[in-house]
């Protein structure tokens, strides 16, 4: 896994396990790798991949079942989408309305291609 240094290591393992449950590859109620497995996977401390999954955990999106893991919300997908969509509505749109403004691009050229 190639990490970005503009963000927190653990966020961008969030959003990797989130990219996971919208692409299907987890679905709800499936265990996903502990936190010693994922971090021996990409080659980071524990301790992150643990703050990753805490921080998913306060979202709903995982839940831990003690001793056995860390699973896939029933409703982790309803949550992932609604968190991407937010993000998605606040943070990515505004810039590519702007950037649709700014080279005058008709919005139906867009959604025709």
């Amino acid at each position: 896994m190639e990490f970005d240094n503009n963000k927190p290591i653990y966020l961008q393992i969030a959003d990797t396990i989130c990219e996971k449950i919208l692409s299907g590859e987890h679905k709800p109620e499936d265990r996903i790798l502990s936190v010693r497995e994922f971090s021996a996977e990409v080659g980071v401390n524990p301790n992150t991949v643990q703050r990753s999954y805490e921080s998913l955990t306060m979202a709903g999106i995982i839940y831990n079942k003690r001793g056995i893991g860390y699973f896939i919300s029933p409703d982790g997908l309803e949550k992932v989408l609604e968190r991407e969509r937010k993000y998605f509505y606040e943070n990515e749109l505004p810039q590519f309305m702007k950037r649709v403004k700014l080279l005058n691009i008709d919005i139906k050229t867009i959604i025709d291609e």
